[in-house]
């Protein structure tokens, strides 16, 4: 079948994971029902185990599906701990759930997949060889890719049923009390694991950090946990930021990122208690400086900041420039160490930050959102996962949730060297064009044309040419050619859901 963005999606693929394929961005008043896990009751001492291997000897067996959190980004060291016993154990046939999966993980897990140990894959995305790997038809089933809210929404409904979580903390106490705050080993937010502490069949702490009983604040509470395990150490957090978090002097970047900035402040919602949210890359740290100034200049101040945290976010947070800081992770340790210092920077969970399915989350409440791209196309759909080459190296992230603010901006490069930002279709559909509303590069904005509002608003912006989305893919195109179209086998290796769980484009494997 053809889905609402023209996408082939095959309906053997529908079948197995019974889904059925995008139509819309708009889901008002879908009703959806949540289901609850089974609860263990413990009235023992404490619950902490010896070991790790005993833990996992435990609670997990064949067949099952089991979680991790990406909180320490590149600094993770849980996850290859656990996975190593699991593959020195010899258990066969699992699901792995983790909110994403980081380059530090990827050669165990590939590893686990040629051993039959990992047979499915959900996550937020995937990159280098684990990505390559999956892409060349490595995997036995395709890899359900779903945004932060998709992933939520999947938990709460039973879609993803959890058997296993092993989270990281750094800090719990005896019972399982426990929060992302505190310790050596302090990451900030535990917004993506909070979502496995309360609806996994079994939680198992993971901690460097055993603190006096009762632990507070608490995160995570005794009430969810079934297990407490005490490790050497269980990441580095001065890998958080893994380089995403730099503060850019890239000419370009520095031209797109004021260019982001001229859209917004002269656009209708930059006004007293406007809400907003940045990446992490180099272009949107500096959109937040430059937005910053205007801020000042103009006496306006932001109602609250949300998504991944940045230190630029919380500074302007302590400005007084920023109410409240809606915290689902933090992007690098001046944001971790923020947390349990201002009461206005609130750790909230992945529902609550970006489900489509409940009864209100904070994505619907932004003002304005800047997200990055890999391609955006002639029709404004948005790639975020797969690389020219077709290979899969990106995650949906929050990108589909954020994607619904008032004014959706997608900052990028016209050409990334010699390879065409704005293309005639991109490789893979991750965030529809009916979800984009201005698109900014260093040459000038193109603005969708279904928002004849902003184009009065944005068309006379002084220095910053106006282009449509085909003029501006005809010039990427007049830099870097035509590319040899792409090649692919029959073989679907990944599927690629919208946030309401339908399907919005699949990736094929990549013919050698």
């Amino acid at each position: 079948m053809k889905n609402k963005v023209n996408r082939e999606i095959p309906d053997e693929v529908l079948e197995k994971i019974d889904k059925k394929g995008f139509e819309t961005v708009v889901y008002e008043g879908t009703v959806a029902q949540r289901i609850a896990p089974k609860v263990r009751a413990t009235t023992g001492a404490n619950k902490r185990v010896d070991s790790l291997k005993d833990v996992v000897k435990k609670t997990v067996k064949d067949g099952m599906t089991i979680s991790f959190h990406h909180h320490f980004r590149e600094g993770d060291f849980v996850f290859n701990k656990v996975m190593r016993i699991i593959i020195d154990e010899g258990y066969q046939d699992l699901t792995i759930a983790p909110s994403s999966l980081t380059n530090v993980m990827n050669d165990i897990v590939v590893e686990a997949i040629e051993k039959k140990i990992i047979t499915n894959i959900t996550s937020s995305g995937m990159r280098g060889t684990l990505g390559e790997a999956v892409s060349h038809g490595s995997l036995e089933n395709p890899v359900i890719f779903r945004s932060h809210g998709g992933r939520a929404r999947a938990i709460e409904t039973g879609e993803i049923k959890i058997d296993v979580a092993f989270l990281g903390v750094p800090n719990a106490d005896e019972m399982g009390n426990a929060n992302g705050m505190d310790g050596a080993t302090a990451f900030g937010s535990l917004g993506y694991a909070l979502m496995d502490a309360q609806y996994a069949e079994t939680v198992v702490l993971i901690t460097d950090n055993i603190k006096p009983y009762p632990n507070t604040p608490a995160s995570i509470k005794q009430t969810q946990v079934d297990y407490v395990v005490e490790i050497d150490t269980v990441g580095n957090p001065d890998e958080i930021g893994s380089g995403a978090t730099r503060f850019t002097s890239d000419p370009k970047e520095l031209k797109i990122a004021k260019a982001v900035n001229e859209v917004i402040t002269h656009s209708e919602y930059f006004k007293d208690n406007f809400s907003f949210q940045t990446g992490s890359g180099g272009a949107a740290l500096a959109v937040t400086r430059f937005l910053r100034q205007a801020m000042i200049d103009k006496h306006i101040k932001a109602s609250f900041a949300l998504g991944g945290i940045t230190k630029p976010m919380v500074d302007l947070l302590e400005e007084g420039l920023v109410d409240k800081l809606m915290d689902v992770q933090d992007f690098d340790k001046g944001a971790a160490d923020s947390m349990h210092l201002n009461k206005n920077q609130q750790e909230i969970d992945a529902s609550w930050y970006a489900d489509p399915m409940n009864k209100g989350a904070m994505v619907d409440k932004l003002d304005v959102v800047i997200l990055s791209a890999l391609e955006i196309d002639t029709d404004y759909n948005v790639n975020v996962m797969t690389g020219s080459d077709g290979v899969i190296r990106g995650a949906i992230g929050g990108h589909q949730d954020a994607a619904t603010a008032k004014l959706t901006i997608i900052s990028a490069p016209l050409v990334r060297g010699r390879i065409a930002t704005i293309v005639p279709r991109v490789t893979t559909n991750v965030t529809p064009g009916d979800s984009i509303d201005v698109v900014v590069t260093e040459i000038g904005i193109t603005i969708n044309p279904k928002r004849q509002d902003l184009i009065k608003q944005l068309s006379n912006i002084p220095g910053l040419p106006v282009y449509t989305i085909k003029e501006l893919q005809e010039k990427a195109e007049a830099k870097t050619g035509s590319p040899k179209p792409l090649e692919f086998t029959d073989k679907v290796v990944a599927v690629i859901e919208y946030r309401d769980g339908t399907v919005i484009d699949v990736v094929n494997e990549v013919k050698d």
